[in-house]
C-alpha cells in the first residue's frame, strides 16, 4: 500500500517537472514583446497551473479516481489556455504585434511565415500557434501528475483515517499542491529564463537533465511523504 503510494508520487511529481518545460514562458522579455511566450516567471504561472489543477480534482472528491485524475488534467489545461489567449489579446490590441517568433521560419502548425512579423531586436511576442499547443501539452502533464499526487494521497488517508472526506480531502491537497510546487520551482530552474515550448532549441538541451532532476527530487519527496503519511496513518 505505502510502496504503491511511493510509486504513483514519484510518477506523478515527474510528469510535472516534465511539464513545466513545455510551458512557453516570456519573463519579463514578453512583457515588453520582446519575446515570445506568457509574459511572467515560470515558478508562478505553474503554480497557478497546480492550484487549478489540484482544486479542480478536489472538487471531485465523490468521483471515481479516474475522473479525479481527468478533472485536474482539464483545469490545469483550460487556466493554461485562458491565460495563454488573454496574453495574445493584449500582445495584439492592446501592443499592437502580431503573436509570433525568430525561433523558426514557419509556424510547424499553421505554416505562417514569421520573419515578417517579428519586431527588428526581438525573439518574438505574443504566444504564437506551436507554442501555445505546447503550453496545453504542459499543463496537460503538469494536471496528471498533480491530480495523480493528490487521488493517491486522498486514498490511501481515506482509506486508512476515519477522518471526513473533507478533512482528508483538505490534508491531500496541501500536500500535493507542496510537491508540486517543491518540483515545478526546481524545473523552472533548470530552465532558467524564458522558453517558447518543445520547438525551442532551449527545451532540447534541457529536457533530459530536467526529467532526470525531477525524478531524482520526486524520488525524495515521494519518500518523505510516505514517512509523513505513515505517521498519521501509526501515529
Amino acid at each position: 500500500m505505502l510502496f504503491e503510494l511511493l510509486i504513483s508520487l514519484i510518477i506523478g511529481a515527474t510528469l510535472i517537472g516534465v511539464g513545466v518545460h513545455f510551458i512557453p514562458v516570456g519573463g519579463a522579455p514578453a512583457a515588453l514583446s520582446t519575446s515570445a511566450g506568457i509574459p511572467t516567471g515560470a515558478p508562478m504561472i505553474t503554480m497557478g497551473m497546480g492550484i487549478t489543477g489540484v482544486l479542480s480534482a478536489a472538487m471531485m472528491l465523490d468521483q471515481p479516481y479516474y475522473v479525479m485524475i481527468v478533472s485536474g488534467a482539464v483545469g490545469s489545461m483550460i487556466m493554461i489556455s485562458v491565460t495563454m489567449l488573454f496574453s495574445n489579446l493584449v500582445h495584439i490590441y492592446g501592443v499592437g504585434v502580431p503573436p509570433s517568433s525568430s525561433n523558426f521560419e514557419k509556424d510547424p502548425i499553421t505554416g505562417f511565415e514569421q520573419e515578417d512579423y517579428v519586431s527588428p531586436g526581438t525573439k518574438g511576442h505574443g504566444i504564437p500557434t506551436i507554442s501555445f499547443i505546447s503550453g496545453l501539452i504542459g499543463s496537460f502533464l503538469g494536471g496528471i501528475g498533480g491530480s495523480i499526487a493528490f487521488t493517491s494521497i486522498y486514498s490511501i488517508l481515506s482509506t486508512n483515517l476515519h477522518n471526513s472526506m473533507i478533512t482528508n480531502g483538505t490534508i491531500a491537497t496541501i500536500f500535493s499542491l507542496l510537491l508540486f510546487f517543491i518540483v515545478a520551482v526546481m524545473a523552472s530552474y533548470n530552465i532558467r529564463g524564458t522558453i517558447q515550448g518543445f520547438h525551442d532549441e532551449k527545451f532540447k538541451q534541457k529536457i533530459l537533465p530536467g526529467t532526470i532532476s525531477c525524478l531524482l527530487i520526486a524520488a525524495v519527496l515521494s519518500l518523505f511523504y510516505v514517512l509523513i503519511i505513515w505517521g498519521l496513518i501509526n501515529g
